[in-house]
């Protein structure tokens, strides 16, 4: 650990990821629902999801020129995507869809998670809890 002679070194927390698009307001919504997660703040251009006060949140900010990413081309690289654990994989696909989200052709391995795609078209994965 490297800090400045008698400097401490500041303490570091994860608070949020924040994903760029071009409607933070669908993507707050589709979100918040599917996590049960309320929003904790927003303005026109930023949504924040978090539940209790200094809890991690997730994020949306509207970019004018987004481009979403392209599953399972490299067109434009997805560069992070969020996975989530359910008790029952097809219950769970089934829930996302019915919020909004999209089902690509390209499943890497059905058995054992699900990639779908957020309004936005992120790609995101739905997992079996073990």
């Amino acid at each position: 650990m490297t800090t400045t002679q008698n400097t401490p070194a500041p303490a570091f927390r994860y608070s949020a990821v924040t994903f760029d698009c071009s409607d933070p307001a669908q993507l707050a919504r589709f979100w918040g629902e599917a996590l049960g997660l309320p929003v904790a703040f927003h303005t026109d251009d930023f949504y924040l999801l978090g539940g209790k006060e200094g809890a991690p949140g997730l994020g949306f900010c509207r970019l004018t020129d987004y481009r979403p990413p392209s599953w399972p081309g490299t067109d434009q690289e997805k560069q992070a995507h969020l996975d989530v654990g359910v008790d029952d994989l097809d219950a769970g696909e089934a829930r996302m869809l019915a919020l909004g989200a999209t089902k690509p052709e390209f499943q890497p391995s059905p058995d054992r998670w699900r990639v779908l795609l957020d309004p936005a078209g992120h790609p995101f994965c739905v997992s079996a809890v073990a």
